[in-house]
């Protein structure tokens, strides 16, 4: 039995005590291998690359010569601002379509709801470079409808933020679906009893309630333009952005002391765009009350046949540049030959890796999904109901929302650099599947940890008190009781990274070797040798793939939820 010491605690035998401190030895333990995780693949890295931008070519300290050259040189000037009013345009475009189209999912009694929501989540699975090529189809030198450009070419700042609007539009819209869901219904209840007009409670009640998520989908849309890669390479014709600059210092100049800068000027935005939308998370979890009511639209012909209209417009353009990229995957030479064929697919023909670039992205995002969920899920359950963490413990929650602020191709480059260096031993990983995996989940991994965490703040802290008055170890009871009861979060996880790693273009594109080479860039290379049917159709079978695992994930649901969620109901 347990002895009660003088001050009134409980001391356990020697066996409880070793069983305890072995518990604290084996989750300090996990602590440790996703600190070694972050620091192998994003500390170290984002050092190197901040170091390499004060060297010169030989290795020496170059002071501020580097920044010098940069400020004084027109291009790279010019290279930062059209990254930056090409974001702000497509923001611009992007946020206010975002909202109507949230609003009329969440905000009347439209029929279709379900079939609006699917086809907004069309552009989070198909890879970037997609909607360039439909648009090159469309309004290209040869394009079908390149009169209605009034003598302008697609390719440059016209063609980008076209692209940039059906890339960014899902995060938008997702982002302001939660932000006008969540409304208090109260707040209206009292605008119509002060006989408000419907004008006047939108901008004084609808507004003001969804200014965070505004704030937020902004932000969002406004680092994905300046961060991406694939679309201005694809479509940006001559026209210089930060991305593709830090592409050229690397691959075309071989100036990886220029490309660290430029990577650095490209991390600028990235990381003032995460410190705003950390500030307008944190303003809009605050407007949340225990007594908010839960807004209910009534059916209202007025309101709800503009909104089908707008919703069908809309949606119609996004299914219409995937069927774009869809047929023009299946001609046989544009625009001379449109007769339909399955060449396109003989990826042999264009690739000296043929569909093994499928393969190998399948297997990478596979391999991400996995250890990715594993290392992901076990780090939050030990930050929030492991042993006390203590400064390790602040030090990793601050490191896990870090890669949000860090562009892939930014990312990528300070893998080149840190992998590359003669005095690293880990230089052995460069070129293989695993440093393509490595960087897939760090990349992707803040957005996986927050879902992780907020699955596992929703079950009672009481688990794991009664498992450990029952004896039960720390880690038996994780797997018996806060897996099964997390496993639909589990399963978001998983596809989460699956998608991502499928469709990511700057993450990867500095890393692949010979026999590793991804199917997005496969995607560029082929653009870049003019087989514009043959990148369509790699594209069409990366969103096939993704689209095979969203539908797969969605079925698996199901059954996860019957098996393991009933507790969820009444």
């Amino acid at each position: 039995m347990p002895e009660t010491r003088p001050d009134g605690t409980v001391a356990l035998p020697a066996a409880a005590q070793q069983r305890v401190a072995g518990d604290a030895l084996l989750l300090r333990g996990g602590l440790w291998i996703t600190a070694s995780v972050l620091a192998i693949g994003l500390v170290l890295p984002l050092a190197t690359l901040f170091v390499r931008a004060f060297e010169d070519r030989d290795g020496g300290f170059a002071g501020l010569e580097n920044f010098g050259r940069y400020v004084t040189t027109p291009t790279l000037l010019a290279a930062a601002g059209n990254s930056l009013w090409i974001a702000a345009a497509t923001t611009a475009i992007v946020v206010p379509v975002a909202f109507f189209y949230a609003y009329a999912l969440t905000r009347s009694c439209m029929p279709m709801q379900a079939l609006f929501r699917t086809v907004m989540l069309i552009p989070v699975l198909a890879p970037s470079l997609l909607p360039a090529l439909a648009l090159v189809y469309l309004f290209g030198n040869q394009g079908m409808l390149k009169g209605l450009l009034l003598g302008h070419s697609v390719y440059g700042p016209i063609g980008i933020v076209m692209a940039q609007c059906f890339y960014c539009f899902p995060h938008a819209a997702i982002i302001m679906a939660v932000a006008l869901a969540t409304t208090d219904a109260r707040f209206y209840e009292a605008a119509e009893a002060l006989r408000a007009g419907r004008g006047r409670i939108f901008a004084t009640v609808t507004l003001p309630g969804a200014r965070y998520g505004l704030v937020s989908a902004a932000v969002v849309v406004f680092t994905l333009v300046v961060t991406d890669f694939g679309i201005p390479k694809v479509i940006g014709g001559q026209f210089p952005v930060l991305a593709t600059d830090v592409y050229k210092q690397v691959v075309g100049l071989q100036d990886f002391n220029m490309g660290a800068v430029v990577g650095l000027v490209l991390l600028l935005p990235a990381i003032g765009a995460y410190l705003l939308d950390r500030w307008a998370q944190g303003k809009r979890a605050a407007t949340l009350s225990g007594r908010a009511v839960p807004y209910a639209p009534r059916p209202r012909r007025q309101r709800d046949l503009p909104l089908l209209v707008f919703c069908l417009g809309v949606a119609s353009v996004l299914a219409g540049l995937l069927g774009v990229a869809a047929w023009g995957s299946v001609i046989r030479f544009w625009p001379y030959n449109l007769s339909l064929t399955l060449d396109n697919y003989d990826f042999a023909r264009f690739d000296a890796a043929g569909w093994d670039s499928l393969l190998v992205s399948v297997r990478m995002a596979g391999l991400a999904a996995i250890l990715g969920t594993v290392l992901i899920f076990c780090t939050a359950w030990l930050l929030e109901r492991g042993t006390r963490p203590g400064r390790l413990g602040s030090i990793l929650r601050f490191a896990a929302t870090l890669p949000l602020a860090v562009p892939g191709l930014v990312l990528g480059l300070a893998f080149i650099l840190f992998f590359n260096h003669p005095a690293n031993p880990l230089g052995v990983l460069y070129g293989t599947l695993a440093i393509l995996v490595l960087n897939s989940v760090v990349h992707f991994y803040t957005v996986a940890h927050l879902t992780a965490v907020t699955a596992i703040r929703q079950l009672d802290p009481e688990f794991e008190a009664a498992s450990a008055s029952l004896k039960v170890p720390a880690w038996l009871t994780c797997w018996r009781v806060t897996v099964p009861m997390c496993l639909p979060a589990i399963l978001d996880i998983a596809v989460y990274l699956f998608v991502n790693t499928m469709t990511t273009v700057s993450a990867v594109i500095f890393l692949y070797g010979p026999d590793t080479k991804p199917a997005s860039v496969a995607v560029v290379h082929m653009d870049e040798a003019g087989q514009a049917s043959a990148a369509a159709a790699m594209a069409v079978a990366i969103l096939g793939v993704t689209l095979s695992a969203k539908l797969l994930q969605l079925g698996t649901a199901r059954l996860v939820e019957r098996a393991t969620q009933r507790w969820r109901r009444r």
